[in-house]
């Protein structure tokens, strides 16, 4: 430090003189002034010097302080193929690993005699904590974290030294890898297996439940999926109301009996048609006899409003299918037009003939 601060005195009173040598060239200065000059810059520095020693003190020089720090002697191991329990009994993870370590400062820095032997114990310590609590099937996960825990230079339990480790591979043998293939394939397929049946299950409850409850619902039902073939749905009321027994399992009502094809005493059914002439030729039901027969299955009387309402309804829907005789021979049948009410105050004179022609 004085050798820095001489050094520094001296070149800083140079600079000075020269500085004022030339001001004093350029200003002329008188000739008495250049000795005065030249035992100022000699004066000046060695006062400065002195007064700042007497600020600051002696700094004492410490040669421990410029000395560099002696390196740390570390060693190695390469750890090949140990196996690390895993949270599942029976399945073992594959651990490979290059442990290093230093010693540790203190007294018996010296008396280790199997360094090694403590720095893979340490770290197989740490690497089996961490293991045991992690499934198989997340063994390139593990390895990724074991990287990160096993990265930093711990202690051992003894205190001797300090290990980590680096180049981490963990692996699954690959028989217990298949093992775990075929145990996730058999998981998946009874995850859709389980959710097939709860449809089934739903599917079950909705057509028992709601559905096919009685051959009224069912009727509904079947018209909200056949809405546009209506005379499908009167010709499969046998079908539906056979249907709803089976899956009630209860006897068909007496009143849908005459329906069934096979009843006792009686060939197909076929709706109320009306009477017909005995030399027209026989033809088939037409929509209106369909019709008939479903409000007869409903319960729906002859007086019932209802009967008007649906064919209007079911009129005005085959009307948009451009069947216009149908939906007027439904109307026709089940709601015809009203006779107008006779007027009453009026009467109609008699017409007069003329007379006849004189012979």
């Amino acid at each position: 430090m004085t050798t820095a601060r001489k050094t520094t005195t001296v070149f800083l009173t140079v600079m000075c003189g020269l500085v004022l040598t030339i001001v004093g060239l350029v200003q002329r200065w008188p000739g008495w002034t250049w000795p005065a000059l030249a035992a100022l810059l000699l004066v000046l520095p060695a006062v400065a010097f002195r007064v700042a020693s007497h600020r600051r003190g002696p700094v004492p020089v410490s040669f421990e302080e410029q000395l560099t720090a002696a390196p740390v002697e570390r060693a190695e191991y390469r750890l090949n193929r140990v196996a690390l329990p895993s949270l599942w009994d029976d399945y073992h993870f594959v651990f490979s690993a290059t442990v290093r370590w230093c010693f540790a400062d203190g007294p018996e820095r010296g008396t280790v005699v199997n360094p090694a032997g403590l720095a893979v114990d340490a770290v197989l310590s740490r690497a089996r904590a961490i293991a045991e609590k992690r499934e198989p099937g997340h063994a390139s996960l593990l390895r990724h974290e074991l990287g990160g825990a096993l990265s930093r230079m711990c202690p051992d339990s003894t205190g001797h030294l300090r290990a980590m480790a680096e180049d981490i591979n963990l692996t699954l043998p690959d028989e217990d890898q298949e093992r775990l293939d075929r145990l996730a394939g058999v998981r998946k397929d009874e995850a859709v297996w389980e959710h097939q049946r709860k449809y089934e299950q739903s599917k079950r409850r909705y057509l028992g439940e709601d559905a096919l409850k009685d051959t009224g619902s069912a009727v509904v039902w079947w018209l909200a999926r056949n809405d546009e073939h209506v005379a499908k749905t009167v010709t499969d009321l046998p079908l539906l109301a056979q249907l709803t027994s089976a899956a009630n399992d209860t006897d068909i009502p007496e009143r849908l009996l005459e329906m069934l094809p096979n009843r006792p005493g009686g060939g197909p059914w076929t709706p109320d048609i009306g009477t017909e002439s005995a030399d027209l030729p026989a033809r088939g039901p037409s929509a209106a006899d369909h019709l008939s027969g479903f409000f007869e299955a409903m319960g729906f009387t002859e007086d019932d409003d209802r009967r008007a309402m649906l064919a209007r309804q079911f009129s005005q829907l085959i009307e948009q299918h451009n069947r216009h005789e149908t939906a007027e021979d439904l109307l026709r049948r089940f709601d015809p037009p009203r006779p107008p009410a006779p007027e009453t105050g009026t009467e109609t004179a008699p017409v007069s003939e003329p007379p006849a022609d004189p012979v």
